[in-house]
């Protein structure tokens, strides 16, 4: 379906608890169903699929998928998700353990030992083993250098390669920090930064930013997209603004795909070939921009919000989609538009998951958290009124 000016496909009235239950299903069904196409070209999924996607599908190799490169031995497709989802999962369960807001030193002490020591089930291994056998080299770079090199987690994403790998795992900042985008930024900056560095820290920043944005009552994809470019510096910024330039103009996602591709291309570092990068690839820069972050907010700009339609868009796009699908996704579902209940329960199984569960950690823990904001806000609002500052009544 395409939504129309008239057609509502948003919640906004929508509880707390049905926005981060909807941003963290919708950005694991995202995820699985973005997987099993990533790294190809919209013409290359259009010939292997005979059409374009619109649903689970299975892995692109088949029942080759445990030995054909250049996955193997991942079984990316079926509805299993990727390690997206189990960043995602994991950082919940580090604010469920910490019960305040998260700094670097969090990712260290918290987020590491739970991708070291804790076996999970991993669905593209089909098998039970630590998430840190399944995640990239940009998330290893995680324990490499702070259990082992016990760098000081603010720096030590310094020197790891520039991609999306924190952003894609950053939508719990956003949902713990509903409706307040300048606090998830910041917040979001500070975790990132035991990751990434230069515009892979900023997307981080700017989609957890979003994911707030999309929670407040009557957001809407044009003020999540107001909220970015508020925030947003250098080169994410002005991608940002000229992808979702492109994307009001379309209100279909199969005319959007090679224009929203040309309005990010100019900054994005990876090049035409996404599986041979050029040289200056995921590199340090003001000028340039992750991808998946400009891509997503065009789709959901194209979708008018509606998750079926901003999802498949991601999907179909290729290149790096499960992660676009990814924040597609989280977005779409944290304004309130419907996951489609026969993708989350294909997933769920699929993946052996209960895709409810950390929505359902992460409500009452934000809950709690927002508690201990009011508190503190309450306490400084005091003192300063003591210091002769200005008063509440005032």
């Amino acid at each position: 379906m395409t939504p129309t000016e008239e057609e509502s496909t948003q919640s906004p009235g929508a509880r707390l608890d049905e926005r981060i239950t909807g941003a963290l299903v919708g950005a694991a069904v995202g995820d699985a169903l973005g997987g099993p196409v990533e790294g190809y070209s919209p013409e290359q999924i259009t010939e292997r699929h005979g059409g374009r996607v619109h649903g689970v599908v299975g892995p692109w190799n088949g029942e080759a998928w445990r030995t054909a490169r250049p996955l193997a031995p991942y079984h990316k497709g079926d509805g299993h998700v990727t390690d997206d989802t189990l960043m995602t999962h994991a950082l919940v369960r580090v604010y469920a353990a910490v019960r305040d807001h998260l700094d670097a030193y969090a990712v260290a002490e918290h987020l590491v030992p739970d991708l070291m020591t804790t076996p999970r089930w991993i669905p593209e291994l089909e098998s039970e083993a630590l998430p840190l056998h399944r995640i990239f080299l940009a998330e290893k770079w995680l324990v490499a250098r702070l259990h082992y090199g016990h760098v000081d987690p603010r720096e030590a994403g310094v020197g790891n390669i520039v991609n999306c790998g924190a952003a894609m795992y950053m939508a719990p900042v956003g949902l713990v920090n509903a409706a307040h985008p300048r606090a998830a930024y910041a917040e979001a900056l500070d975790v990132a930064g035991a990751h990434q560095s230069s515009y892979g820290r900023e997307a981080a920043g700017v989609f957890a930013a979003a994911v707030a944005a999309a929670c407040a009552p009557g957001a809407t994809p044009d003020s999540v997209v107001a909220a970015c470019l508020a925030l947003a510096k250098d080169g994410t910024r002005t991608a940002v603004e000229r992808v979702c330039e492109e994307a009001s103009r379309h209100r279909d996602f199969e005319s959007a795909l090679r224009p929203l591709r040309a309005a990010v291309a100019p900054y994005d570092t990876v090049g035409p070939d996404y599986r041979s990068p050029s040289l200056g690839a995921r590199r340090p820069s003001r000028l340039h921009a992750v991808e998946e972050l400009p891509v997503a907010l065009g789709m959901l700009v194209v979708a008018r919000g509606d998750y079926r339609h901003a999802v498949l868009g991601a999907v179909n796009y290729g290149r790096d989609c499960d992660s676009i699908a990814t924040m597609a996704g989280a977005l779409a579902g944290a304004l309130g538009s419907p996951v489609p209940e026969d993708w989350a329960k294909t997933v769920a199984e699929a993946s052996r998951l209960d895709l409810w569960e950390p929505a359902r950690t992460l409500t009452a823990t934000a809950r709690e958290i927002f508690a201990r904001d009011v508190r503190r806000r309450r306490a400084h609002e005091d003192a300063f009124a003591a210091l002769g500052g200005t008063g509440c009544s005032d």
